[in-house]
């Protein structure tokens, strides 16, 4: 495989927002089970499928909010992902259990998690590719805090981080947009490219900010990229194509 079709996506836990005020008129869904849920993750799982790797944020591992099912177990099966893992980064038991997902057509090299400076609650996953040049094609699924402090000591951790591998791509959602000051240094440290502030993904509704972003190393030829117009959480879900250099290719 020398091409890889990522999507990074925040589920909202498969709740499906449609306006500011639904925040508190409906907050009760996530805290409770309701029979949008499913419904929901199955049309998620239904766009999936034309993805090769897709990292995602705000995933329930099986709570009382979820109906005890497992979102990332269950998109990987509904939508044919042979490889998936999970990252808990918030166990509240039974109430919610917030989590990053990886989902993957390729099978993972290795897979080591990371919690993020800051709060509990915060992680990043980072997935080995093998590559056939002996080397390894890094993703790194991240969710970062709300708080601008927090968030550039996490941009700063996931900057160490990505000094260790040739080829990268760093994926999630950062909640920051691209004013914020820690997004451009960590851009202009590691020479990640992909920052595009035209490509709005929040809120889902009527998009004004992008706050999620999917970056690679310079290494990496940018096929396409796209925000899909894919209403079925407060975010809209982001795409991009890459390619490895000439003679190279992913081991599957």
């Amino acid at each position: 495989m020398h091409q890889l079709h990522l999507l990074s996506y925040n589920i909202q836990a498969g709740i499906h927002t449609r306006q500011y005020s639904e925040y508190l008129t409906r907050s009760w869904r996530h805290v409770l089970p309701h029979r949008e849920h499913l419904g929901n993750l199955d049309r998620i799982a239904s766009m999936l499928r034309e993805f090769d790797f897709v990292g995602l944020q705000e995933v329930d591992a099986g709570s009382l909010r979820s109906g005890f099912v497992d979102q990332t177990k269950y998109l990987a099966h509904h939508a044919r992902f042979p490889y998936w893992y999970k990252q808990v980064n918030r166990n509240l038991g039974r109430i919610a259990r917030h989590s990053n997902g990886v989902l993957s057509r390729v099978r993972p090299f290795d897979i080591t998690e990371y919690k993020l400076p800051g709060l509990p609650g915060r992680g990043v996953v980072v997935v080995e590719l093998a590559t056939t040049d002996g080397s390894v094609l890094a993703v790194c699924i991240l969710h970062l805090a709300l708080g601008r402090r927090a968030r550039r000591r996490q941009l700063d951790y996931v900057r160490g981080l990505a000094s260790h591998y040739p080829y990268l791509v760093m994926m999630g959602d950062f909640n920051c947009d691209c004013g914020s000051r820690a997004l451009k240094e960590l851009v202009a440290n590691t020479a990640l490219r992909g920052l595009d502030c035209e490509r709005k993904t929040f809120p889902s509704w009527c998009p004004r900010r992008n706050l999620d972003h999917i970056l690679v190393s310079e290494n990496l030829r940018i096929v396409g990229v796209r925000v899909l117009d894919y209403s079925a959480s407060d975010h809209l879900p982001v795409s991009m194509k890459v390619a490895l250099p000439e003679g190279i290719r992913l081991t599957i």
